[in-house]
């Protein structure tokens, strides 16, 4: 099978890259200029560089190289979609035309035009299944009452927020929201919210925002959310199962062991 990857920053398209290697595909990567590692090259069949914004040169090489579906693998920061994008006149048209400017309705626009072209966007963790988060505790020890209380009350704040695409992941402290997670990412939230409490500990709450679907924006988290959490005072991480990747996960679930960090999937809500 020939897919394209468009590669954005992290381990993800790497992990991925690896994945489809092993399993005999042939995967063109496409990677963003602004964001993916120079990293990518080896593991792809062919490799093609785009400016963030290049919507018109992206169809192009997809339909050059005979591709009918494409994966986004790695993030984008939000904040560069902002300052540093400058699209093309096809993205310019698609950006005057939409009514909200949040990932949703983005990726969403960009999505159909693609389907129109006759290129389908796939499943962004179909390389990465095994990395997919399950349900219930994923490390030795499992959320403590009072964490579960946090761990609820979140959800329910993230699900709620999740309606207005503001971000992915609450930090809560004693059934009080801390932190919301916008534009500045996971790793910058837990930072701000650690600042605000005192030293009391923080549960983290990462949500999948209701999507029924995997193409873009998964929710992620990997080797360098442990160390963050331990700085932070975060003591729990929640998950939606099934719809989360571990990036590294084996490596990942060893360390937040020995931080004595939680790990735990929980049903998404719909």
């Amino acid at each position: 099978m020939k897919y394209g990857l468009i590669a954005g920053n992290g381990r993800f398209p790497l992990l991925a890259l690896e994945t489809a290697r092993k399993l005999g595909h042939e995967v063109v990567a496409i990677g963003i200029e602004e964001e993916a590692s120079k990293e990518i090259e080896p593991l792809a069949s062919k490799t093609y560089w785009i400016s963030l914004g290049a919507l018109s040169k992206l169809i192009d090489i997809l339909k050059s190289e005979g591709i009918t579906e494409v994966i986004m693998a790695g993030q984008v920061k939000h904040t560069k979609i902002f300052s540093a994008i400058r699209p093309d006149w096809r993205l310019f048209k698609l950006l005057t035309s939409l009514r909200e400017k949040n990932t949703d309705a983005l990726i969403g626009g960009v999505a159909k035009i693609l389907a129109d072209e006759g290129i389908h966007l796939g499943d962004s963790t179909k390389l990465l299944k095994p990395l997919v988060a399950g349900l219930g505790p994923l490390t030795k020890r499992k959320p403590s009452d009072e964490e579960e209380r946090d761990i609820h009350y979140g959800r329910r704040v993230a699900n709620a927020l999740s309606s207005f695409d503001v971000g992915q992941s609450v930090a809560i402290c004693e059934r009080a929201c801390v932190a919301v997670e916008a534009m500045e990412g996971t790793d910058a939230m837990l930072r701000r919210a650690a600042s605000l409490v005192n030293g009391r500990p923080l549960s983290l709450v990462k949500a999948s925002r209701r999507r029924k679907h995997l193409q873009f924006d998964v929710p992620v988290a990997g080797l360098d959310t442990i160390p963050v959490m331990k700085e932070t005072g975060a003591t729990v991480l929640a998950i939606d199962a099934g719809r989360t990747l571990l990036l590294d996960r084996e490596e990942m679930i060893a360390r937040a062991n020995e931080a004595g960090i939680c790990i735990a999937g929980y049903p998404p809500e719909e």
